[in-house]
């Protein structure tokens, strides 16, 4: 066991014996509990509880994964899933995820999707669903997420009417808002159609000019249409032209100036 003797049972000895040396000048905090609860034979820890696949498939279990702990699933997991796949959006909204003992929402009345301690988001549609399937047996789960969906969404139209009365009457009495998110989205959808359609402009232009050029012969080599600058100057190629001499005037022709007789 090496130097000390650091069995189960004999921990607390060898650190009492450690404490009347210099050695070990403090006192654990563990000792007085070690004394009073002495530790079994072995630490090492047993066995979990497996799971009903790894009894299934006792052969592809590896001794390295057997400490993990179990994976712990709820009923209410799965809802959850079902609701964010069909409601994105409601990840982006702000919630409040504070709670005291983590056992509030068991002390809500959730007869009713609306709680007066408590702000209408998915969780709320999770423990309502959650609740009609309980005391409806005959509800199937699709019926009882139809019913907590369609309450949801009179809350959320409820609120957004009360959100379009409070701002009418707050420009009434002379209040201004900024650009609402619809207008700012245009904005930047306008913003990008116009790059876009600078760029198609360009585009065609190109090609055409590679059309006309195809013609002509004036295409460089990388595609591009040679300019007037590309295109050697014409030189003008002087020919010397051999000078041709008269034939000499015969004898029978009389000279200037005279008659023949």
């Amino acid at each position: 066991m090496g130097r000390y003797d650091l069995r189960p049972l004999q921990v607390h000895q060898t650190a009492t014996e450690l404490l009347r040396t210099p050695r070990l000048r403090t006192t654990p905090p563990w000792l007085e509990i070690v004394g009073r609860v002495p530790p079994a034979q072995t630490l090492v820890r047993p066995q979990p509880v497996q799971h009903q696949e790894n009894r299934k498939r006792p052969k592809t279990r590896k001794p390295s994964r057997m400490f993990l702990p179990q994976q712990i699933s709820y009923p209410e997991d799965e809802l959850r899933r079902d609701f964010y796949s069909d409601h994105p959006w409601e990840l982006a909204r702000p919630r409040v995820v504070l709670e005291d003992d983590g056992k509030d929402a068991q002390r809500n009345d959730w007869s009713q999707l609306q709680q007066p301690s408590r702000a209408v988001d998915a969780e709320s549609v999770v423990q309502r669903q959650s609740w009609l399937m309980q005391h409806f047996p005959k509800m199937s789960k699709a019926q009882a997420y139809d019913q907590a969906r369609h309450e949801f969404y009179y809350v959320r139209y409820a609120e957004e009417v009360e959100r379009r009365v409070a701002q009418e009457e707050a420009r009434a009495t002379g209040a201004y808002f900024g650009k609402s998110y619809l207008q700012i989205g245009s904005e930047l959808e306008d913003q990008s159609w116009e790059e876009f359609k600078r760029w198609g402009l360009a585009e065609s232009s190109r090609q055409e000019q590679r059309r006309l050029a195809s013609y002509s012969g004036l295409e460089s080599g990388d595609g591009e249409v040679a300019s007037d600058l590309d295109v050697p100057p014409e030189i003008d190629v002087v020919i010397p032209v051999p000078s041709v001499t008269p034939p000499p005037e015969s004898s029978s022709t009389p000279p200037v100036g005279t008659t023949r007789r």
